[in-house]
């Protein structure tokens, strides 16, 4: 009797990838968003160690170095301006890397919020359907009718400015965008047999959505999430912008270019472009990852 190779059988079971033989793997099938992921993680580490990165008190005013030109070193002698200063004398440089911090807060804190909103209420609404799935759909129907923007300039209007507000502002106009999604996964998951069964044995209506229902449309769920984190970002800057947003002297991007996107567009460029700059790479970046996120999730992506 012999006896089986094990050294032949081991050699023929597949191998376990490292850490980074699976970073080079979703590189190689999507390179767009691991270049997202990139920028995602880089403003993260920006937003982290945003103390030890920036050479400046991004809110302390240098008057004796207002629209110094990027690569300039101070008058004072206390250090080197690489992207220049606004017209305040504050460090550009600086006053970016803190708004990273700005943008994170409200894009992470309403996207989040917004998303698990829209999750209960849209799981809610395909499980109870009836006149409760009626009403709510139409409510829904009137908050989607608005643009982002203008529904988010309404509730500044009337709540104020400030980071809370635009966080509860940005919030709000995204609940609606995520239940109808869910709505749509979770009408299919409550005709499943194994949600019948769970009414048959007498579970509960809570215990149904949360164990049954609201897991299998975690996909939809985490797709809406990753999209909102680039509109959310850019809703903040654009609120700044208009002066309805984060208030001076807190560093955000949009507050940056409505200081000097109109007045210094020519005498001193430095002062619009860089925060437009990262404005454009933080959207792009969390875009990109989003459709990532997307295509992994998506069966339907996944087939072809």
């Amino acid at each position: 009797m012999t006896t089986p190779d094990i050294s032949i059988e081991s050699d023929r079971l597949p191998q376990r990838k490292s850490a980074l033989q699976h970073v080079v793997s979703l590189a190689r099938k999507q390179p767009l968003g691991f270049a997202g992921g990139i920028v995602v993680l880089a403003m993260v580490f920006m937003a982290l160690f945003a103390p030890w990165l920036a050479p400046f008190d991004p809110e302390q005013a240098n008057f004796a170095d207002m629209l110094v030109p990027p690569g300039s070193t101070s008058e004072m002698g206390e250090g080197f301006f690489l992207l220049g200063t606004d017209q305040f004398g504050r460090d550009l440089f600086s006053r970016i890397i803190y708004g990273a911090r700005t943008a994170l807060l409200v894009g992470f804190t309403a996207a989040i919020i917004g998303s698990c909103a829209g999750l209960a209420l849209g799981v809610a609404s395909a499980y109870f359907g009836g006149y409760f799935d009626l009403i709510l759909q139409r409510i829904i129907d009137v908050f989607m009718a608005f643009p982002l923007i203008i529904m988010a300039l309404a509730i500044v209007a009337i709540f104020g400015t400030g980071t809370e507000k635009v966080i509860m502002a940005i919030t709000i106009p995204f609940i609606p965008r995520c239940a109808r999604v869910v709505r749509s996964s979770a009408l299919a998951v409550r005709e499943m047999p194994y949600v019948d069964a769970a009414r048959s044995i007498g579970y509960s209506s809570t215990r149904i959505i949360f164990r049954h229902i609201a897991p299998n449309v975690v996909a939809p769920f985490l797709i809406m999430l990753t999209a909102f984190l680039g509109e959310a970002i850019l809703l903040e800057a654009s609120l700044s912008y208009l002066g309805l947003g984060v208030q001076e002297p807190t560093p955000a991007w949009g507050l940056m270019l409505q200081g000097g996107a109109e007045e210094y567009a020519e005498s001193a460029i430095w002062v619009p472009i860089f925060p437009g700059l990262a404005i454009t790479i933080a959207v792009f970046g969390f875009n990109l990852f989003g459709d990532a996120v997307r295509d992994a999730l998506d069966p339907r992506l996944r087939s072809q």
